[in-house]
């Protein structure tokens, strides 16, 4: 497995070191690598892989794929496959570390009826403009829902009727009970499980309540006793919430610690699953592996090689503060591995004719050529010479 570069910038390298040093969790680092089956991988994925692979196994840790497969609406297997052959295709294994957050379904709504018994969630009969209207804005406290102060006993009734399939789609959810005048909108009463009538890829039709984003990241980290979870920057505002729920909640094998970096944003590239798909429905790409795409799929058929896409993010390193990458810095850690490793040939696209009047018909010469001038391991080839070329 490829390792990082020690040299590059790197904060989370130094707060893991802390953390192994100091004796946290042991001396132990268990990461992860959480995507959403809703698209493929694109180039900015490619940073967050590095990171959480090879910060496990620099401090001799483990890292999980965990699948995020929260809302099958937008799911596919064919991304689920998609995802493993490009992670495999940088050079990463997660070995015998494959899960799915449906592997949590039954525990987290078991954790989710935890918070109900000690009040600190209930069923919200709004609907979803109420709900986001209601919760105010920064500097305006939000407005509590009238079902706010529902019993216990209701709304364990209440939550148990929604697994059940008793309400159609939209008509409650349940909320965690925190702080609806919290400077942070993320503690404003978020949702933890919304209602959808629709067939997940794997557990087939045995739920209709699906744990929101939020719920279920956290606490699978936690189910799965990861040490730190490694995220982009666009997570830190949600940490107090992770930390909330692990606070509030009993019997969990794990406390990950969160650390936030930013995110890769590369010059003249969309980098947005959302605007990729718009383009492939679209038609005006072939598919998510159009060479034209920052995808790992589409880079891989434009000749991109993993070794160049790792050289790329060691050189840019891991910063906590978002800018912007030129693209250009992209393309020379390819030409970089391209020139290392490439072997050389040469092709005549559209030839014209030579005759040499003076060489003798039918005498053909053999020179050696080097297939790569400065690694002889590559060896040679043989070259024809003759008075037609």
């Amino acid at each position: 497995m490829p390792t990082t570069d020690p040299a590059a910038p790197n904060f989370i390298r130094d707060l893991v070191a802390a953390a192994v040093q100091s004796g946290e969790n042991g001396g132990r680092v268990a990461t992860r690598f959480p995507p959403e089956p809703n698209g493929y991988l694109h180039i900015g994925h490619a940073k967050a892989i590095w990171i959480n692979f090879a910060m496990a196994e620099e401090f001799g840790g483990t890292c999980n794929l965990r699948f995020d497969d929260t809302n099958p609406v937008a799911e596919e297997v064919e991304y689920v496959d998609a995802i493993m052959e490009d992670i495999r295709w940088l050079g990463f294994d997660w070995g015998d570390r494959l899960f799915y957050a449906s592997d949590y379904f039954e525990q987290l709504y078991l954790l989710a009826e935890q918070l109900v018994t000690k009040g600190l969630a209930y069923v919200d009969h709004q609907s979803l403009e109420e709900i986001r209207e209601g919760r105010g804005a920064f500097g305006v406290p939000g407005k509590p829902s009238p079902w706010r102060d529902r019993s216990v006993d209701e709304n364990l009734d209440l939550f148990r009727r929604m697994r059940a399939g008793e309400f159609a789609d939209g008509e409650c959810v349940l909320r965690a009970k925190i702080d609806m005048a919290a400077p942070n909108m993320n503690l404003r009463d978020p949702i933890l499980y919304r209602i959808l009538h629709v067939p997940h890829h794997r557990t087939g039709e045995a739920w209709c309540i699906y744990p929101m984003y939020d719920w279920a990241h956290g606490q699978s980290d936690a189910l799965e006793a990861i040490t730190h979870s490694l995220c982009s920057l666009e997570f830190e505002n949600h940490r107090p919430l992770y930390d909330w729920f692990v606070d509030h909640l009993d019997g969990l094998p794990g406390r990950p610690r969160q650390i936030e970096f930013a995110r890769l944003n590369l010059s003249y590239t969309v980098l947005s699953k959302r605007w990729l798909l718009k383009l492939v429905e679209g038609g005006q790409v072939s598919g998510w592996d159009d060479p034209r795409m920052p995808t790992l799929s589409g880079m891989r058929r434009r000749g991109y090689t993993p070794a160049a896409i790792r050289r790329f993010n060691e050189r840019v390193g891991v910063a906590k503060r978002d800018g912007v990458v030129d693209v250009s810095l992209l393309e020379h850690a390819l030409r970089e591995d391209l020139n290392e490793t490439s072997p050389r040939a040469m092709a005549v696209l559209d030839p014209l004719k030579v005759v040499i009047d003076n060489w003798p018909e039918g005498r053909v010469e053999w020179f050696e050529a080097a297939n790569h001038p400065g690694r002889p391991e590559q060896g040679t080839r043989k070259v024809p010479f003759s008075g037609v070329a």
